[in-house]
């Protein structure tokens, strides 16, 4: 018998408040109907099939795979699935779905602080800070190249420190790669090779920002520093 799962009635409400037409397929529509049903279970390969080989993928269509999901007991796929929902659209109610899910399993990477909160709302709005702050941008070069001849070098100057500016806020806000352990007790190495020195072991679901990658390892930030894990014990929140 599924579980029930707190808080996704209030996701799905507020996924629903903003959710813009998108492309649909027969896949995608069976799921829809047998989710509508109660059919959750039955839904999840049709998602699945939406999402793999039509290419289609929305925030409420990632809530639906999670809450599937977390119902049948398979926690480390619904915070991925969360996790994916919060890359396509971050919002504070996903985030402390998968804060609370992480505290019930003892996993890591999910901070519940107001830094965590303020870095959520700014990339809520990053794309249309980006496209404000680059049309700005636009407008004032134009300004400047139209009166190359009579604007003062100071003028260069000023617009020279903005693009810098512009340029430094966005590359910090913008969103990082995370990813997610898809395996159990998962070893997590000082260095990109088995012999190196073993650091922890990672429960499947915990989450790390990846640096990059190295043959067959990724490097990820653990604690104050970095460590390496073998990629086929992450998955990637794409």
């Amino acid at each position: 018998m599924l579980k029930k799962a707190p808080l996704f009635f209030l996701l799905f409400l507020t996924f629903g408040q903003s959710i813009q037409a998108q492309k649909v397929s027969p896949a995608l529509q069976k799921a829809d109907s047998l989710f509508g049903a109660g059919q959750v279970a039955e839904a999840y390969p049709w998602y699945r099939q939406a999402r793999d080989q039509d290419g289609l993928q929305s925030g409420r269509q990632a809530l639906r795979m999670a809450y599937t999901q977390e119902a049948l007991g398979h926690y480390p796929a619904a915070l991925y699935y969360l996790a994916v929902a919060q890359s396509l659209e971050p919002r504070y109610a996903t985030w402390q779905k998968m804060v609370i899910l992480a505290q019930e399993h003892r996993l890591t990477g999910y901070p519940d602080t107001w830094r965590q909160n303020l870095f959520i709302a700014l990339q809520r709005y990053y794309y249309r800070l980006l496209q404000g702050l680059l049309l700005l941008a636009v407008l004032a070069g134009t300004a400047l190249l139209l009166r190359r001849r009579t604007a003062d070098r100071a003028w260069w100057a000023v617009y020279g420190s903005y693009l810098l500016s512009v340029g430094l806020a966005l590359n910090v806000l913008a969103p990082g790669r995370v990813g997610l352990i898809a395996r159990a007790r998962a070893p997590l190495m000082a260095g990109p090779g088995a012999g190196a020195t073993w650091l922890t072991t990672a429960a499947a679901g915990d989450r790390f920002e990846v640096l990059g990658r190295q043959d067959l390892w990724y490097r990820v930030r653990w604690q104050e520093g970095e460590a390496y894990i073998r990629r086929r014990n992450l998955l990637l929140v794409e």
